[in-house]
Formats: C-alpha cells, structure tokens, sequence
C-alpha cells in the first residue's frame, strides 16, 4: 500500500464517521425541529418558519404528563432495583457456587436471550392477573426482573475475580453474602453502571408490555401515553406530536449527555458490545 493511498484512507475515514454520526441523530435533529415549530410548519424545512415554544404548553395539556413520568420513573427505578439484586445473586451462583445441574440452568439462561418477550405477552399478563398486579408498577416490571442479559454480564464479570481474593475474605471471616457484597460487588461497579444504561433505555422506551399490563393513569408510563398524541379521530399535530416525544426521550438525551464519559468507560471496561 502505498503513501498516497494510506494518506487517502485516512482523510476518508473521519468523513465517513462525520456522515455515519450524521445519518444516526438525524431523526432527533428533525424531532427538535419539528417541536419548535407550528403543526403546520413542523415538516417543512425551510428556515423562514416561525420558531417558539407554544408547542409544549400544549404538549403538557394533552395528558397529564407529569403522572406519566412519575410512573415512567418508578417502574424503571423499580424494575432496575429488582434485576440488580437477581442477577448479582445468579449470577455469583453461576460463577462460583458448584451445585447439581448448573451447567443447565447456565444453557436456560442463554436459552432465554433467544426468546423474544413479545412471544410471552399472553402468559405474562395471565401471570400477572393472577397476582393481582395489572395496572400496578409491579406487574409492569415482574416479566423483566430475571434479565437473562444481566445475569449472564455478572456471571462473566464474577468469573474473572482472581480466587485469592475470595479466600482472603473468608480468612478474614466474611460469609458468602459478605464475600459477595465486599469482593465481587466493588469490582463489577463499572458492568453495574453498563449494565444500568442498557436496562433503563430500554424500559424507558417500552411500549408493547406496558400497553397491556396497565389500564388507566395510575400506571401508565409516558411512552403509553404518547399514544394519545396521534389519535386519528382528532388529526395528528406533528408539532405537538414532536414536543411531546422530546419531552419523554430529554432526560435520557440529558443523563448521557451529563455522563456520556462515565458511561463509555463502564462500556469499555465491562466488555459490553
């Protein structure tokens, strides 16, 4: 390969990456767009448009969007909580507890990273029903809280904790759950904080299961609610439409923004891809 070529290769490289990076938050380019502008103007890309903020105002009226972020929050903040708590003990399970068929339930576990939830809709909510818990925060979260992702990630992260630190903890006196909470936690800190971005985008942004596990506002997470933004019978004002979806996906823009280099370090030093 020769100079000239190498030279090339390089110069185009940067542009690639400018219009890949470019191409990926165009939609949220047009989202802001469209939600500083009139419902008639909000499609129409011309800079001779009149910008403002009337469109958030109405947004908020639309539905009662603070309920719906309070339970956005809860459910999310609830439903990381749980999974936290499962898949550390699973996971240290898996990683360094020998008992009968674990190489079984291992393969279950990945078992379930093939199983799509959308096919489970209709024995969750029979599930759930039986419970007591439809249109409650709880039955949103109950189907998710054995993460199959999560448990395999700490599975792997606990693997890699050298043995001798284990045994000088139990030298010291520390049991197996104090082993567990002064040894594997401390040092999965970063899969934790990778792990935490994944589960929260991802329920965050959760429409089909929480469309069928709630029922009225008491419960209902914002991207449920968003539904009502583009009922057919009242027309769909693009404008709103857009204020309304940059008000339920700001704080995620927000919180990465904020803490995009802490996250890229956790995602680098967990190994997550």
């Amino acid at each position: 390969m020769t100079a000239s070529s190498i030279s090339l290769r390089s110069a185009l490289v940067p542009v690639a990456a400018a219009v890949a990076g470019l191409l990926w938050i165009s939609p949220l380019l047009l989202l802001v767009w469209g939600a500083f502008h009139p419902g008639g103007e909000a499609m129409r890309l011309s800079f001779d448009t009149r910008w403002g903020l009337d469109n958030f105002p109405q947004a908020w009226s639309v539905a009662p969007f603070a309920r719906y972020l309070i339970n956005t929050v809860a459910i999310v903040t609830l439903l990381l909580a749980l999974q936290l708590v499962v898949c550390t003990l699973a996971g240290f399970a898996l990683a360094r507890m020998t008992f009968p068929g674990r190489s079984i339930v291992f393969g279950l576990v990945l078992l379930q990273l093939m199983v799509m939830p959308e096919v489970l809709i209709a024995e969750n909510y029979l599930t759930i029903a039986q419970l007591g818990q439809v249109d409650r925060w709880l039955g949103v979260a109950l189907p998710y809280i054995a993460s199959a992702f999560g448990i395999f990630l700490l599975r792997q992260t606990f693997m890699t904790v050298p043995q001798e630190l284990e045994d000088a903890a139990r030298i010291e006196g520390l049991g197996r759950l104090g082993i567990l909470w002064k040894v594997y936690v401390p040092l999965a800190r970063p899969t934790y904080l990778a792990y935490a971005l994944v589960s929260v985008s991802y329920h965050w942004n959760n429409f089909l299961w929480p469309l069928v596990a709630t029922q009225t506002e008491a419960s209902r997470p914002v991207t449920v609610g968003m539904a009502l933004f583009a009922a057919p019978e009242t027309g769909v004002d693009w404008g709103v439409l857009s204020a309304g979806t940059l008000l339920c996906v700001g704080p995620l823009v927000l919180a990465f923004l904020l803490f995009q280099r802490q996250f890229m370090q956790s995602f680098m030093q967990a190994g997550v891809k």
